[in-house]
């Protein structure tokens, strides 16, 4: 994990930007750096410079203006490692060297002194906490400060939210698809876009709501839970038994010793064979098949969950992982359970778990018709739903691909506008302003409607009836008494304005806030075909402001 840092503003000891509190760490990635931003960043940073305008205060939103995967939600993410750029972000000399280089030689040596000065202690973030459930023009974070500043922030901010919040929210899709009561596994590593994606898409697929991933890099740096058991490979490795040379294996409680487990693992399968509820199921088994599993669960007696169809699951891979699994019962082991990577997942599902609660059944073996099953094998949305149409019994869902690389839809769409310069709005025509944000909740504790208001409009109240308006059609609006006003904007970073800041809060608290959040919309709002949008809407005063500004800056044309 990275160190902790001290402030990189002249003088401070505390956190950088002077919001006090414990100490913030570097960016996980450490190409996270203030480079890490398109040329025009620097080229406009200079122009202002040039222009004496670098230092005018200046407001941009970051915001998205369309859900993903056709969908009515987004979860918020990245905010994290957004808070550590802006807390570690000073250039280095080097970095400085590089710029001059890359800009034209006319410019001035002052604007390269300028930038060994900078860092983010007079810039101000007010942000939605990380893991909330978001929607398109809401700003996710308000970003103020020097403007010279705030645009060099602007590429490496989008950035770090875009994909975050992209694969957040396709996790969080699949997880309302599974359902609550399935462990969902990101497997998507070796598919992913290069190192960078698979670490992130592993941190943020926890955070959606997946259980677990088999990435160890993001185990170590975030504290994910790891899952994974063998390959084909390792199966098609072995043989036969006879190249099992150790073959004994002690009781689970350490009381006794089977010194010949291969033989433990035949009898059984032999019981299978001879079994009135299983008999005529299967015939040979594969023999390679079977010294694979019992090499494995000899290496791992607690941990056992074997691959099974590597030849043929319901021929050789389940009484083989069964006849394994009943030796290790023996011995006072409980193995964990199966994995199909291919063919018909709900029929063969099906008919496993109708084989163990044949061997429960038959052989008095409690809890072994419950045994778990795992599924994998290129799983998206559209399979799970598949899935569970059809009816299937998979208890836990190994996703890669899909999940990972945001198949259905590569980018969010993040964006990042000026609103305010030296306190004057600014409007891009195309776009609207906004100033804060709450969400409004009804009597049965869904939220209602996300509202934008002015700056200096007094909050909704709770009881009160308030006029929400579309902020384009002026036809749309509709009253609204709230039963409960959350603000969704807070004070991750201060600045120089003496705010308390929020801290920042470790992966797994965050992943609860999602699933809380989740938990917490209206179910048509999340259902994947023709989901219910959700509402955005702003007040009347700032309704009025907006068009106020559009027929002001809108070019009045001329008729001849």
């Amino acid at each position: 994990m990275a160190a902790p840092v001290v402030a990189n503003g002249p003088g401070k000891e505390e956190n950088r930007g002077g919001g006090g509190g414990s100490s913030i760490g570097r960016p996980t990635n450490p190409m996270v750096t203030p480079l890490l931003t398109d040329l025009y960043q620097f080229t406009m940073a200079y122009a202002y410079w040039k222009a004496g305008k670098h230092n005018e205060r200046a407001v941009f939103d970051l915001y998205f203006r369309k859900n993903p995967f056709g969908g009515e939600y987004t979860v918020f993410a990245g905010l994290d490692e957004c808070i550590k750029l802006i807390a570690n972000f000073k250039f280095t000399e080097d970095e400085i060297a590089f710029i001059q280089a890359s800009l034209p030689p006319s410019c001035e040596i002052g604007f390269y002194n300028y930038l060994r000065g900078i860092d983010c202690s007079d810039v101000e973030i007010h942000a939605i906490s990380e893991g909330f459930v978001v929607f398109p023009k809401i700003p996710l974070m308000r970003v103020e400060g020097p403007v010279a500043v705030v645009q060099l922030l602007e590429t490496p901010l989008l950035n770090l939210v875009n994909y975050a919040s992209l694969v957040a929210t396709n996790a969080a899709r699949h997880r309302f698809v599974a359902g609550k009561s399935k462990l969902l596994l990101e497997f998507g590593l070796r598919r992913a876009q290069g190192p960078d994606g698979g670490i992130g898409a592993s941190k943020y697929c926890y955070m959606g709501g997946f259980d677990a991933t088999s990435n160890v890099a993001a185990g170590q740096l975030f504290g994910i839970p790891l899952r994974g058991t063998h390959s084909h490979a390792f199966v098609s490795s072995f043989m036969s038994p006879d190249e099992i040379v150790e073959k004994s294996l002690n009781s689970f409680d350490g009381s006794s010793v089977c010194k010949d487990f291969v033989s433990s693992v035949q009898s059984w399968l032999s019981k299978l064979k001879r079994s009135q509820l299983l008999g005529g199921i299967f015939g040979e088994t594969n023999q390679s098949e079977i010294a694979a599993f019992v090499s494995y669960a000899l290496a791992f007696p607690q941990n056992f969950l074997a691959l099974v169809d590597t030849y043929d699951v319901m021929r050789s891979g389940i009484p083989n992982f069964c006849a394994v699994a009943l030796a290790l019962n023996d011995l006072g082991y409980k193995a964990v359970g199966i994995r199909l990577d291919s063919g018909d997942l709900a029929y063969l599902s099906c008919e496993t778990r109708k084989f163990f609660q044949g061997i429960e059944k038959e052989f008095k073996i409690a809890g072994f018709g419950k045994t778990s099953i795992t599924a994998s094998n290129d799983l998206n949305e559209e399979t799970l739903d598949a899935l569970n149409k059809q009816g299937h019994e998979v208890d836990a869902f190994g996703i890669g691909t899909h999940l990972v690389t945001c198949y259905a839809q590569p980018a969010l769409g993040g964006v990042f506008k000026l609103v305010e310069i030296n306190k004057q709005p600014r409007i891009k025509l195309s776009e609207d302003v906004s100033k804060r944000s709450y969400r409004l909740y009804g009597k049965e504790g869904y939220p209602l409607v996300d509202i934008m208001t002015g700056e200096n409009e007094p909050p909704p109240k709770v009881g009160e009836r308030i006029l929400c308006r579309h902020p384009f059609n002026e036809s749309k609006r509709a009253y609204v008494v709230p039963q409960r006003v959350e603000e969704l904007m807070k004070c991750f970073w201060p600045g120089q304005s003496g705010k308390v800041r929020e801290e920042l809060q470790p992966i797994k608290l965050i992943r609860e806030r999602c699933i809380n959040q989740l938990d917490l919309m209206r179910p048509d709002h999340m259902r994947r075909l023709n989901p219910t949008p959700y509402k955005v809407s702003v007040s009347a005063k700032l309704y009025d402001f907006i068009h106020f500004l559009w027929l002001n800056e809108a070019p009045v044309g001329e008729l001849e």
